[in-house]
């Protein structure tokens, strides 16, 4: 397990880049033609998922 403090700015940063990530990750998912690489990316996308979700739920330092 890997822990790591945030504050509250560094959190909602943090958030905004991995949703930013997501929608570009959404429309590469949607625009690939190789089933492989869609596989692959949407691996990638379950596990940034998750991230954002566990993100959501650590408490941030004030």
């Amino acid at each position: 397990m890997f822990n790591i403090e945030l504050t509250a700015e560094e959190a909602e940063l943090l958030k905004d880049i991995f949703q930013s990530y997501f929608n570009d990750l959404r429309m590469e998912i949607s625009h690939t033609d190789s089933m492989d690489f869609r596989d692959y990316l949407k691996s990638k996308e379950a596990l940034l998922r998750r991230l954002m979700h566990e993100l959501d739920e650590v408490p941030v330092l004030k």
